[in-house]
Formats: C-alpha cells, sequence, structure tokens
C-alpha cells in the first residue's frame, strides 16, 4: 500500500493524534510520502515523521493508493486537487472545525486506520464542476468540489449576470454574485446565501443567488448534465471567479462554461459516515433551548 500525506498546520492538542499515526504507518511498513508544506510544518511543531519523502504542493501527489487529508475541508479540496483524474481515494481526517468532507476526528484515527488495512470501507464518488473559458484561468487546475462562483470585485455596485441552461437564455441575476454549486458544496457557501442541502450522491447543480435585488428570484436545481454559460455586466469591467477558494480576476470580455468535470473525486467512507448524522451533528438539527 502507497499512501500520499497532505495536512495543514494543527493546534497542539492534536499534535499526540498525528504522531500517533506516523506511529502505526511505521509499525505496519506503509510506504508514504508527505507533501512538502505539511512536511515542514511537521517537523517545526515535534512530530516525527520516520520519513524524508516528500512531495512539491500543490502539484500532483505521487503514485498512491490512498492520500490522507489531515486538516479541515479546506485541505481535502486540496487533496482532490492531487488527485486530480486519478480519482485517488481520500480519507479526510478532522483537525480543523467543521468538517462536512473530513470526518475522521483525531481520537478516531487508530480505529479508521485500522479498518482502512482490513479493507472495511467504502468509496463514494462527488461530482465536480468544471469550468471552461476563452482565457486559461486556472491551468490544470480548472474543477471544483463545492462550487463555482461569480462575485463582484468592489463593496458598492452589484453585478448583472446573464445565464443561459443549455444555450437558451435563463435570467438575468442582479445581485453580488451567483454560485453554481454541487451537492457536496450544497452544505457550503449556497448553504449560508439560502440554497437548499442536497445528498452529495444526487446528479445536480444548485444555482444560488447571492443577495439578489430581486427578491422572487429564488435557489434553483438542474440536472447535472447541464452546461451553463454566463455573460456579466459590471461598472468596474471585471468581476471575481472563482473555483473552490482559488480565485481570478477576470474581465466582462471572457466567455464562461460550466459543466460537469469527466472525473470524480472519491472520498473513502468508514461504517461510521452517515450524512444525515453529520447534518444533525454539525448543523444542530432538531436542538433547541425549548426541548
Amino acid at each position: 500500500m502507497k499512501i500520499a500525506i497532505h495536512g495543514r498546520s494543527f493546534t497542539t492538542d492534536t499534535q499526540p493524534y498525528v504522531q500517533a499515526l506516523f506511529d502505526i504507518l511505521k509499525s505496519k511498513q506503509i510506504d508514504y510520502s508527505i507533501s512538502s508544506s505539511f512536511y515542514s510544518f511537521l517537523l517545526s511543531a515535534g512530530v516525527n515523521p520516520y520519513t524524508e519523502k516528500n512531495y512539491p504542493h500543490p502539484h500532483g501527489a505521487p503514485d498512491a493508493d490512498f492520500i490522507f487529508s489531515i486538516g479541515g475541508d479546506g485541505t481535502l479540496l486540496e487533496s482532490v486537487m492531487q488527485s486530480r483524474s486519478r480519482q485517488i481515494p481520500i480519507l479526510g481526517i478532522n483537525t480543523g472545525r467543521l468538517g462536512f468532507l473530513a470526518t475522521v476526528s483525531p481520537p478516531m484515527i487508530n480505529d479508521s486506520l485500522e479498518a482502512l488495512f482490513q479493507g472495511n470501507f467504502q468509496t463514494e464518488d462527488r461530482t465536480l464542476v468544471s469550468l471552461l473559458s476563452d482565457t486559461d484561468l486556472f491551468e490544470d487546475y480548472n474543477f471544483a468540489l463545492n462550487d463555482f462562483t461569480i462575485t463582484k470585485t468592489d463593496t458598492s455596485s452589484m453585478i448583472t449576470v446573464h445565464a443561459y441552461l443549455d444555450g437558451e437564455f435563463l435570467n438575468s441575476y442582479w445581485a453580488d454574485g451567483l454560485i453554481v454549486s454541487t451537492p457536496t458544496g450544497s452544505t457550503g457557501y449556497s448553504l449560508s446565501c439560502g440554497g437548499p442541502v442536497v445528498l452529495p450522491t444526487n446528479d445536480v447543480f444548485v444555482i444560488t443567488p447571492i443577495s439578489p435585488h430581486n427578491l422572487n428570484v429564488r435557489p434553483m436545481i438542474i440536472p447535472d448534465v447541464s452546461k451553463l454559460s454566463f455573460r456579466v455586466e459590471s461598472r468596474s469591467s471585471n468581476f471575481l471567479v472563482s473555483l473552490d477558494s482559488r480565485f481570478r480576476i477576470v474581465d466582462s470580455t471572457v466567455t464562461l462554461l460550466v459543466k460537469k468535470e469527466l472525473f470524480k473525486a472519491r472520498l473513502v467512507k468508514l461504517s461510521q459516515d452517515n450524512f444525515v448524522q453529520t447534518l444533525r451533528t454539525k448543523l444542530h438539527w432538531g436542538l433547541d433551548a425549548r426541548n
């Protein structure tokens, strides 16, 4: 078994759990390599990784059977970038805050690794959104697991996003911006803007306006086989385009087309993983001071 490990900084309280992870990998004689940025942090945090093998980040991970993502959901999004079209299964270990995607808590590391080594897991494929444009905005990383967004660059005037669904005019969104979310991203930015929660295996996209001027313009669910194209008008003649946490400033002459990516992100799903339970736990569904 070969494993690539990527992560971000963590607190001193988490350090013993991360050290225990490397202790287990060493005892199992697992072949693993660590992203260069995370490797440097591990040494500064006093963690012994038992190896000097590392690979450059953010470029693709080496040939591996799994990627371990140690951090929050943002770290897992970076791991998806490292996997790219190879669809390497990603195990998310949550040393961050909310953790919708990274579901393994530090105290669960030992049991989770044991389940992984024994083959007691499943993989779940998640749809990615892809951006095509006449300008190479994101090079080889023109895909996202959570969402594609168009937003204004200044703090005053709104922008107008003319949206076309499969070539047919859909609507002109006079707003602060527009989100095209995958099912995975429905619990992220889209949710905070009033979008619906979508089960992660559904074959849909969610179009969510950001602070629309017309209050009767609501979020919309479309099949993920649809193609969306956009034309943007802005007083400043430019606007922001983002894929997950990566963004670019572009001008109004750039053409944008969004569709489903040909490959998917593959996440490791252990026996205790349950999306509905995650909703109750992370979003505190059912909790009320009156109860």
